[in-house]
């Protein structure tokens, strides 16, 4: 079996790490290594498979715990099946130090050895109880428009569907499951643990029915016994108009099946926005930045600027300075799931003129002559600070 790496390493994350945090992690990985960014990047592609993988367990809270407990075993049974139950020890006894001081042994050598041992700890989950299927999670490049805009996407997914034949029992038609003689049903298994004088007991899955409860002695011939088959399956994404970058769509129902008649889980879509080379988006206004020439500015001019829903004209006024921001109400991104939309920002930027020939030169330099200092609101203003502050300086 091939070497996995710490799902915590994956996600480049501590073990404490909180749900947000596991999250933000995933949606960074995911968007780095996303076959659509990385086209034909084959180790790209085992990463982005990896990081999904790394998800699905961490970003489940009953998967995580058994994780966390028992390792890449607890959430894959046939994970380094047949190691017994020296598999289950997280650690030493390094950090193992002074008396018991009133806490609960069962805590204490709980945390030293990853798994639960006899002295009156809580009750197990029951293996056979309805639980929910895990989520699929899809990531789906948009470019800046369809975003905007909204639109209408067919994803691909692979799922784990409960199997047609068993009806996701996995024994064989006219067989059942029957209970397991080593764990009597509930999973579990004691193993007694020597220390000095004392005797305890660890709680750990039981390998032969790999914490089910159950073995099935005849196995579906269509799932191999799992109750599960693989498949595919194409869905349709409605993509509200405004949706935004790293937002997702939960798609309920359309996940894994469910163990034990609990119910499927979801396909959570979540979203990348290309940027686009001519809009800047700012929650739901957009920004502009739109060049004009030096005459534009200096008499005024009616400019076509570009939105998001197309051209309009506008009036520059009469000596506009480069830098200017005018503000176009109502042409901004529509707001998701909501009335109203954001506003449009153009900035203006004047662009001087390059390689004037020897006439536009002399045009210009005439033109130049006409002009006094009154005329450059901004130039007055600096020399007259410049002046009075090196005439306090004398």
């Amino acid at each position: 079996m091939a070497e996995k790496r710490d799902y915590y390493e994956v996600l480049g994350v501590a073990k404490n790490a909180g749900d947000d945090e596991l999250k933000k992690a995933y949606r960074k990985q995911a968007k780095k290594y996303h076959p659509d960014l990385n086209p034909g990047d084959k180790e790209a592609e085992a990463k982005f498979k990896e990081v999904n993988e790394a998800y699905e367990v961490l970003g489940d809270a009953e998967k995580r715990a058994r994780y966390d407990q028992f390792g890449f075993a607890g959430v894959d049974p046939s994970y380094g099946a047949g190691a017994g139950g020296a598999g289950g020890f997280g650690g030493g006894f390094g950090g193992f130090n002074g008396g018991f001081g009133g806490v609960d042994l069962g805590d204490i050598f709980g945390d030293i050895f990853g798994g639960g041992f006899g002295f009156g700890g809580g009750q197990r989950a029951n293996p056979n109880a309805p639980r929910k299927g895990a989520d699929v999670r899809v990531s789906l490049v948009l470019s800046f428009m369809e975003a905007v805009h909204g639109c209408t996407k067919t994803i691909s997914i692979a799922k784990q569907d409960t199997c047609g034949e068993c009806g996701g029992t996995g024994a064989a038609k006219g067989t059942s499951p029957e209970v397991c003689p080593d764990c009597g049903g509930s999973g579990y298994v004691n193993r007694n643990l020597r220390m000095g004088g004392m005797v305890m007991q660890q709680r750990q899955p039981c390998s032969r029915c790999g914490g089910k409860g159950k073995i099935v002695k005849t196995p579906c011939a269509h799932c191999h016994g799992s109750g599960k088959v693989s498949a595919k399956k194409n869905l349709e994404v409605k993509i509200p108009a405004g949706i935004g970058d790293d937002q997702s769509i939960a798609l309920r129902g359309q996940g894994d099946a469910g163990a034990n008649g609990g119910p499927a889980g979801d396909v959570i879509v979540i979203v990348t926005v290309r940027p686009d080379p001519m809009f800047e988006r700012d929650g739901y206004d957009v920004w502009v930045t739109e060049p004009i020439t030096y005459s534009q500015a200096v008499l005024g001019a009616d400019i076509v600027v570009p939105t998001v829903d197309g051209k309009v004209e506008y009036t520059v006024p009469e000596g506009t300075q480069s830098g200017t921001t005018f503000r176009l109400r109502g042409k901004g991104i529509q707001y998701v799931g909501g009335r109203g939309r954001g506003d449009e920002y153009v900035k203006v930027t004047v662009e001087i003129p390059k390689k004037l020939n020897r006439t536009q030169r002399e045009a210009l330099q005439a033109f130049e002559n006409t002009l006094k200092e009154e005329n450059y609101e901004q130039r007055k203003g600096f020399f007259k600070n410049l002046k009075d502050k090196f005439d306090k300086n004398k």
